[in-house]
C-alpha cells in the first residue's frame, strides 16, 4: 500500500522519512500533492504494509492512503 504523510514544518518530514527507512520501507519526500494541503509543502511518499504511526512525532498533520480513486484520510492530528 502506498501512504502520504504531510507535515507542519520541513525537519518533520525528513524525520519521518527516515523512521520509515529504518523500518524497511521505501520513502521519498517530495512537493505535497494539490489535492491535499500541508503547512510545509513537503510530504513523504512511502510503500508499507500498514500506516506508520510514531506516537512521538508531533509534527504529522495528516496521513493519506493513496487509492485509484483518490486519496483516503487515515490521520489528521486534532490541532489542525
Amino acid at each position: 500500500m502506498t501512504y502520504i504523510a504531510t507535515f507542519y514544518s520541513h525537519f518533520g518530514a525528513i524525520r519521518y522519512q527516515r523512521l520509515c527507512k529504518q523500518e524497511g520501507y521505501t520513502a521519498i519526500t517530495m512537493p505535497v500533492p494539490r489535492n491535499l494541503s500541508s503547512s510545509c509543502g513537503t510530504c513523504v511518499k512511502y510503500d508499507a504494509p500498514e500506516m506508520l504511526m510514531d506516537p512521538n512525532h508531533d509534527e504529522i498533520e495528516q496521513i493519506v492512503l493513496v487509492t485509484d480513486e483518490g486519496y483516503e484520510q487515515l490521520f489528521k492530528a486534532e490541532n489542525s
